[in-house]
């Protein structure tokens, strides 16, 4: 998609708000099917996080590619209200990449294809999640002990639907089980048209230092894309991993949260080798009400509020005052109450910045 390109290139070479660089690096985007994705910085499937609102505000402010919390591969929970919303991609921009969860090929390849016919445009299978309820159904990363099995859900799924599937996996189950290589070769073999690695075991969960060599050697024994993802906080920290490991696209998913214009942060700092300031607190709190009446439109106005105070927890954090914010924003209870006390949050912290310049 050369118009993206060149229209990113002019939004983010007019930014006035730098800090220059002299090595600028290039940027290419990443290809999935017939998806040209840019810039190569992903937001990460994140359950309870990575809702319908999340994505679209993660997309405009820079993400180039969104992937959707996972969906149950077992159709009998479908009707819940949560997968319902899980489902729901409409407004999306595309390419709608959908995440699933499953252990079971053929049910596997049925939730596939359902939601395929709901709209996803890419399929995404998760062999990464770590969580004790997932692995305990034998899910998630745990399907990564059994070679075998893992071949025969990608062959299902793959030949089940017409659109590209991706696979989102980890380096192994614990340090003494790193297959993460022997899974990358697999997927290729069975048709997968990119691999997301996250560079931690299972048993590492999300501490301990992240494993960058086993994605590049990943990388060097594939020929499919590949997408580096842990701990990516900065721009800088996204150069560095693309360097070090060879790989396509960075993903990004803890670091998201309170801060979705990390994407154009970073795709900023990999196209000009310049990274922009801070952006200033009216400009935060414009995306930040956007996302609020995003989350109260999207779930009504009882969950929209409640599930907005987590991301609230996580825009104030870093200011100060962000404690006392949320003791107050935290006992609202209608939505209109919650914007109001978010958007005096915000325009006082511009004021104090205007009169401190």
């Amino acid at each position: 998609m050369p118009e993206i390109t060149a229209i990113w290139c002019f939004i983010l070479l007019t930014h006035s708000s730098m800090i220059s660089n002299p090595f600028p690096a290039q940027i290419h985007s990443m290809q999935i099917g017939p998806y040209s994705l840019f810039p190569p910085a992903f937001l990460a499937p994140m359950a309870g996080v990575s809702d319908r609102p999340f994505r679209r505000l993660c997309r405009r402010l820079g993400a180039g590619l969104a992937v959707s919390e996972m969906v149950s591969a077992d159709v009998r929970l479908w009707d819940s209200r949560k997968t319902r919303l899980r489902l729901d991609h409409a407004g999306e921009p595309e390419p709608r990449s959908v995440q699933i969860l499953g252990a079971d090929p053929r049910a596997m390849a049925e939730a596939a294809r359902l939601n395929v016919e709901r709209g996803a445009q890419i399929i995404d299978i998760n062999m990464g999640c770590p969580a004790k309820k997932v692995c305990g159904a034998l899910a998630g990363a745990a399907l990564l002990r059994d070679e075998t099995l893992v071949g025969r859900i990608l062959e299902a799924v793959v030949g089940a639907v017409p659109v590209p599937v991706t696979l989102k996996i980890r380096t192994g189950w614990d340090l003494s089980h790193r297959n993460g290589v022997a899974i990358a070769r697999i997927a290729e073999q069975t048709g997968v048209r990119a691999l997301a690695v996250h560079g931690r075991t299972r048993a590492c969960g999300y501490g301990g230092p992240v494993d960058y060599a086993t994605i590049r050697a990943i990388k060097q024994r594939v020929d499919i894309p590949v997408i580096a993802n842990g701990d990516i906080d900065s721009p800088a920290k996204a150069r560095r991993v693309l360097d070090d490991t060879g790989a396509d696209a960075v993903m990004i998913g803890r670091a998201a949260r309170g801060r979705p214009w990390i994407f154009h942060e970073i795709a900023h700092y990999l196209m000009t080798g310049d990274r922009l300031l801070a952006p200033a607190p009216k400009e935060i709190g414009r995306w930040v009400l956007e996302h609020l009446e995003s989350l109260h439109a999207f779930y009504g106005e009882t969950a929209g509020v409640r599930i907005a105070r987590k991301h609230l927890a996580w825009y104030s954090q870093p200011w100060r005052d962000g404690a006392a914010f949320r003791a107050r924003v935290n006992r609202a209870e209608q939505g209109r109450e919650q914007l109001a006390l978010t958007r005096d949050f915000f325009e006082r912290l511009a004021n104090e910045e205007r009169l401190a310049a």
